[in-house]
């Protein structure tokens, strides 16, 4: 296989196409029928191998979970999910029981924080919420029923940089098993697998989709065993990534270099002359010299994608929404990744138990692929109405 990733990108999991077919097949399955009892029994005994059931997938998702695993340098398999949230969730289930301690981090996505509030908490799961700050400090949190570390970095709404390698050093000298949340890099800009990490999850909604079209997450693991455990789990709970899903990521892989580009540009143009602006607090966005953990993402990560926190100096609500409800070219909603400009007020939620968060507004743009200078414009308009009801 090539060894950079840009080529990759262009023709992992290519293997699965026949005919002289450039993409490979959606196939929309269910039964699967074999040529004799031998080979049924044979698929029976190794189902992950190969088509077996369509729910356990089909070439469509093999391509996919192929072209992924690739690109994070993991074991030559991922698993697929029907959605972010799903390959969270699969992870944690795959590692936990009653008794044990989860170490999550306190920036973490809030969904995936709900999971470990209610579901896992039901379990008889501990959910222990540490400082993404930490780095090899979180050894002192370790304890003998600890059985995974979870990390994001860049931190959901406020984009903390973790140093994974200490972290993953910690873990690995007591036996514990690390994974990390990867949505905001994606492969192309982070490969956590390189420094150590157990497992590797992708919101596959977001970046590797690119197009605002599909739910789908992935699960890379760093080796077989990993592969088997997870591969299990997900079995079990009837985890079924749809044949169109996964055939919508494996297009929007083959574009996610060129993409990614022109997002990180476009978001270093609009945080620099949001750095200028007098509303602003303060920018979160790795990859500005300013920003928080700025010497982590620069030592460990090859670039930054479109997605940014903005900590406004004014709290009043009336004030945000008049400037919100006015944008032409942001729309208002959740998710983000695909090619289109967004902003997201968050205060409210925000959701920490052991790191503080400024009392202020906060905000979180994701800058997508419409010029820098029409996004700017939508921005400054922004203001001026914001400024007028706080004036």
């Amino acid at each position: 296989m090539a060894k950079n990733i840009k080529t990759l990108l262009s023709h992992a999991g290519r293997n699965h196409a026949e005919h002289g077919i450039v993409n490979p097949a959606v196939y929309h399955a269910s039964t699967v029928t074999f040529a004799d009892v031998a080979a049924l029994e044979k698929a029976t005994a190794n189902p992950f191998d190969g088509v077996y059931y369509g729910r356990h997938g089909t070439p469509t998702v093999f391509a996919f979970e192929e072209a992924v695993a690739a690109l994070d340098g993991g074991y030559e398999r991922a698993v697929a999910t029907s959605s972010g949230l799903a390959a969270i969730t699969i992870t944690l289930l795959s590692y936990l029981k009653q008794g044990d301690e989860l170490l999550m981090v306190d920036s973490v996505y809030g969904p995936t924080r709900g999971f470990c509030d209610t579901v896992l908490a039901d379990m008889g799961v501990t959910t222990h919420y540490y400082d993404p700050d930490i780095g090899a400090g979180i050894s002192a949190l370790i304890k003998p029923n600890t059985r995974l570390i979870f990390m994001e970095s860049p931190g959901s709404l406020t984009f903390e940089v973790q140093d994974v390698p200490a972290i993953v050093e910690a873990a690995k000298a007591h036996g514990v098993v690390t994974a990390i949340d990867n949505t905001w890099a994606t492969p192309l800009f982070y490969r956590p697998i390189e420094q150590g990490v157990d497992i590797v999850i992708h919101a596959a909604t977001k970046y590797l989709v690119g197009h605002a079209d599909a739910m789908l997450g992935v699960i890379c693991c760093a080796d077989k065993g990993g592969f088997t455990q997870v591969k299990k789990t997900a079995v079990r709970l009837g985890n079924c990534p749809g044949p169109d899903s996964c055939y919508l990521g494996l297009r929007g892989l083959r574009t996610l270099s060129a993409r990614l580009e022109q997002h990180q540009q476009h978001a270093l143009q609009v945080a620099n002359w949001l750095q200028q602006r007098s509303e602003v607090a303060e920018v979160w966005y790795p990859a500005l010299p300013s920003s928080r953990g700025h010497e982590l993402w620069q030592r460990d990560f090859d670039g930054a994608s479109g997605l940014l926190g903005v900590l406004l100096k004014t709290t009043d609500a009336e004030a945000l929404a008049a400037m919100l409800n006015g944008f032409e070219y942001f729309g208002l909603g959740y998710s983000w990744g695909g090619y289109e400009s967004l902003a997201l007020p968050t205060l409210g939620g925000v959701q920490r138990q052991v790191t503080g968060v400024p009392a202020s507004q906060t905000l979180r743009l994701h800058i997508g692929l419409e010029a820098p200078e029409d996004l700017i414009a939508d921005l400054n308009a922004g203001f001026e109405r914001l400024n007028g009801v706080v004036q």
